[in-house]
């Protein structure tokens, strides 16, 4: 049977090469649950030879101009722009995410991170700090690449979780091994010869393709200098121990379990917009995801009332019909999971199901075999129910309600996660005050979920390690040496003639 892509090989040293392990995966459509492609998994000896042309391209990339490398990446970043559409048809058929989605956010916010370093790197954003310490003695530092690095991708935003790891990493001089998930993989060739046609030299970028089993042999590889990692906190906490292990550089963006608070005072209907992005949006599978939604006793009639009136809105359908938002899970084993949980705060919990549940939303009949699932709200929600405690990654919302700030504060941040959190007030300073004592290292107000390119994002707690994007995002990438130059002509010593 004729699949709608061709096998995907591996990336390294410039150009396609063939896996030498003998076996491949399938992935899937996760719309209509059919194979879209054969993936060819990389053996050892593959990864082995990527690291190796990383190793070598090193050696030049990162003594090549800033300005160089600015002009490189910037024409990739113009190559995204160019394909959007095409690319993002494919990110659509990967990972199941609607097209009205993946063309207006995937690839462009990766390449605005591109675009963003590029611009950092090309105006002197690397350059050192001088300081006059006395007349005769100055203090200069100077940023190195650190090296060979690896980085782990997610499934959820394929290219551009791929764009903000490759992004910072060259700009900063360093060369990468990147491994897409094995749910997602289609977009890693495809970004791998974009980067070769905007100039990039051979080995920079190299794509290797697998399953956990790969990953941990890039984390564990003694020429590997670096690993970022996107993914759950269990599978990142033992990424994080394997690569410190070795006293290698780890960047991690793990999962939350995310809290919204709603004001009194709050403009009820941007609340209900925000918190419908925070749990709707990309179907729930965003690591941010407002999925504690707190909101003031006084207004429970009110808040439901108005958002089992905008949940039509929410419409499941064929991907790249335009009036489609929401699209399926994205595999099978993903959409068990989230279905065992929904059943779970049903029959377990003992949630109050305010609408949505465990079967289908009302899709075409040749969408019926995907992996759909209906947008979800729990309320009467309490702080010791499993859906409220532990990360789902689907589009299930728990409302719980409070009676001060103080309490729901203090609930919000009883959690070991610290991903992202948000406030809806018309109270600025009442906002700028729980957010302050948020622990979380992604906040909003009145708002939920942008991520641009100069911000920094990262998590606390057990939701990570180190930021990406930003100026504190390169940072991450590079290691700083510090020289103190004394030009007095004679050295301190206690070592002298009493």
């Amino acid at each position: 049977m004729s699949l709608p892509f061709p096998t995907r090989q591996l990336y390294y040293d410039g150009q396609v090469r063939a896996a030498s392990s003998g076996k491949t995966f399938q992935t899937v459509n996760p719309a209509t649950a059919t194979p879209l492609a054969d993936i060819q998994v990389a053996s050892n000896s593959d990864i082995d030879a990527a690291i190796a042309a990383a190793e070598r391209a090193f050696q030049v990339w990162s003594k090549t101009t800033y300005i160089a490398r600015a002009r490189i990446l910037q024409k990739a970043a113009a190559l995204l722009r160019e394909r959007n559409d095409e690319i993002a048809r494919v990110e659509t058929l990967d990972s199941g995410k609607a097209f009205t989605e993946t063309s207006t956010v995937d690839v462009v916010t990766g390449a605005d991170v591109l675009e963003y370093y590029a611009n950092f790197i090309g105006g002197g954003g690397l350059n050192g700090e001088t300081t006059q310490l006395r007349e005769d003695a100055w203090v200069y530092t100077k940023k190195s690449p650190l090296g060979v690095c690896a980085g782990i991708g997610a499934w959820n935003y394929p290219i551009q979780i791929a764009l903000w790891k490759s992004a910072a990493c060259l700009a900063a001089g360093n060369t990468m091994i990147y491994k897409p998930s094995e749910f997602t993989p289609l977009h890693g060739e495809t970004l791998a010869q974009i980067y070769t046609e905007a100039g990039l030299p051979a080995g920079v970028f190299n794509v290797v393709n697998g399953a956990g089993d790969v990953g941990a042999y890039l984390t564990s590889h003694p020429t590997i200098a670096k690993v970022s990692f996107t993914g759950q906190v269990s599978t990142g906490m033992k990424v994080a121990g394997s690569a410190g292990g070795n006293m290698k550089y780890v960047t991690m963006e793990l999962g939350g379990k995310s809290p919204l608070i709603v004001c009194p005072d709050a403009d009820l209907e941007s609340a209900v917009d925000g918190a419908m992005m925070a749990n709707f949006y990309s179907t729930g599978q965003v690591c941010t995801n407002g999925t504690r939604v707190f909101v003031p006793r006084s207004l429970k009639a009110a808040f439901e009332k108005r958002l089992l009136e905008k949940i039509p809105f929410v419409r499941a359908g064929p991907l790249f019909d335009e009036q489609t938002n929401y699209g399926p899970l994205s595999s099978e084993i993903h959409y068990k999971k989230v279905v065992e949980y929904i059943r779970y705060g049903i029959e377990n919990d003992r949630a109050t199901l305010l609408t949505g549940g465990p079967g289908k939303p009302d899709v075409p009949q040749d969408l019926q075999a995907g992996y759909w699932v209906k947008p979800t709200v729990f309320t009467d929600c309490n702080d010791d129910m499993r859906i409220v405690k532990e990360e789902i990654f689907g589009p299930v919302m728990s409302i719980l309600y409070y009676d001060t700030v103080e309490e729901a504060v203090r609930r919000a941040n009883t959690t070991e996660m610290g991903l992202a959190a948000g406030v809806f007030t018309k109270d600025l300073n009442q906002a700028h005050k729980v957010i302050d004592q948020l622990q979380a290292g992604i906040t909003w107000v009145n708002t939920w979920g942008e991520s641009p390119a100069e911000m920094a994002v990262g998590g606390w707690k057990k939701s990570g390690l180190g930021v990406e994007n930003g100026h504190k995002g390169i940072e991450a990438w590079l290691q700083n040496k510090s020289t103190l130059v004394d030009m007095s002509g004679a050295v301190a010593t206690v070592f002298a003639k009493l």
